[in-house]
This record gives C-alpha cells, structure tokens and sequence, in this order.
C-alpha cells in the first residue's frame, strides 16, 4: 500500500539537488581541483551540463553563476540562465 501513495510524490529534476560526491563523480581531475578551488570563494556546484560532447560544471554563489569546462577552465561571466 505504500507504494502506491508515494506515487503522487514524484519532483521535477529541477528543484531535486543530486548530492554533491554524485556531481563530483562525474567530473574530470582538472574540473575537480577547478570546482574545489570555486568552493573556497562560496560557489556550489549546482549541475552538470553536457552539451555538444562537452561537459561543464555549473556552480553558483547567490545571484552569481560560472562554468568549468573539461579542461577545468573557470568562465565567471557563462552565456547561461540558472532557474530557480
């Protein structure tokens, strides 16, 4: 019976944050040492975006968004728009 009540429960992928370890797992080394280095300054890592067979790291800091491509190059001003 519990199975079926929890059916209603489903979210939009949007507003569930996968953790953190599972977002890093997916991650090249040079993006990780990029996405721990933006951690220091406030940024999370909100996603991963893979788009034209690359993939990037979006973080955020409040209103404040950058990108870290495979080679764990930092774009502090991306061409991107975060939902809230």
């Amino acid at each position: 019976m519990e199975a079926v009540s929890n059916i209603g429960l489903s979210q939009d992928r949007r507003h569930s944050a996968p953790e953190r370890a599972i977002l890093m797992s997916r991650l090249s080394m040079s993006q990780k040492f990029a996405v721990n280095g933006l951690s220091q300054y406030g940024y999370d890592i909100a996603f991963i975006r893979n788009e034209n067979s690359a993939s990037y790291a979006v973080m955020v800091c409040g209103d404040s968004v950058a990108t870290i491509d495979i080679q764990g190059e930092i774009n502090t001003s991306p061409d991107i728009t975060v939902r809230s």
